[in-house]
C-alpha cells in the first residue's frame, strides 16, 4: 500500500503438506510483488493510506513551524533579555521540543498500524489464494521468487503467479477493499510485505 513503500518483499516460502518422496512431490513458484502489485483492493487501500498519512503529515508540519518561530524569537530578542527570562525561554522551548519530538513519535507509530490494519486483509487474501491454488494443484511446495534469497533460477512453466492472481480476484470481487474503518485484522503467517507511503517524518 506506500506506492502503500514500505518494501514489497515478502512470502518466502509457502511449505504445506506433501508425500515423503521426493520424486512425487509437485514444485511451483509466484512473484509475490507481481501479486501485491494487481492485488484486488491495493489501490483503494493506499489511497486510504495516504489521506489518514496528510492528516499527519500536516499536524507534525504545524508544530514543528511553531517550535522554529519561537527559536526564531528568542534568538532575536536575547540581546535585551535579562538572565532570568533567557532561562524561561529556553526552558519552554526545551518542553516544546520534547512535546514536538513526543507527538512526532507517536505519530509514526500510528501511521505504521495503520498502514499494516489496511495492508493486512490483502495479504491474507493473497495466503489463501496461494493455499488454495496449491491444493487444487496438487503442490508439495509454492516457492516465491521475489524473495531475498529466493529461486534465482526456474522453468517459466513452474509458475502459478496468473493462477494464484485469478483465484484471488475469483474470491475477493464481492469484498471489501481493505479495511479503511475496521479493527485490527489477525495478522498471516507466510505473508509480510506492506506496499504503503512511509510515516510522517520530522521536519
Amino acid at each position: 500500500m506506500h506506492v502503500f513503500v514500505r518494501t514489497a518483499a515478502v512470502l518466502a516460502l509457502l511449505l504445506v503438506g506433501g508425500t515423503s518422496a521426493a520424486a512425487q512431490q509437485k514444485f511451483a513458484y509466484i512473484n509475490s510483488q507481481t501479486l501485491l502489485q494487481q492485488a484486488p483492493g491495493r489501490a483503494e487501500a493506499e489511497a486510504q493510506f495516504q489521506r489518514e498519512l496528510q492528516t499527519y503529515q500536516t499536524e507534525v508540519k504545524r508544530m514543528g513551524d511553531s517550535l522554529k518561530a519561537m527559536v526564531a524569537t528568542y534568538e532575536k530578542d536575547q540581546l535585551v533579555m535579562s538572565p532570568a527570562a533567557k532561562e524561561q525561554k529556553q526552558k519552554e522551548i526545551a518542553a516544546k521540543e520534547q512535546e514536538y519530538q513526543q507527538r512526532t513519535a507517536e505519530l509514526e507509530r500510528t501511521a505504521a498500524a495503520r498502514e499494516d490494519e489496511l495492508t493486512r486483509p490483502i495479504l491474507e487474501n493473497i495466503r489463501k489464494a496461494i493455499e488454495a491454488v496449491r491444493t487444487e494443484e496438487g503442490y508439495s511446495f509454492i516457492f516465491d521468487v521475489a524473495a531475498n534469497g529466493g529461486v534465482v533460477a526456474a522453468d517459466k512453466n513452474l509458475e502459478v503467479t496468473s493462477m494464484v492472481l485469478a483465484k484471488l480476484r475469483s474470491t475477493t470481487s464481492a469484498s471489501p477493499a481493505a479495511n479503511p474503518a475496521g479493527g485490527p485484522v489477525a495478522k498471516p503467517a507466510g505473508v509480510s510485505s506492506s506496499p504503503t507511503k512511509n510515516p510522517p517524518s520530522t521536519p
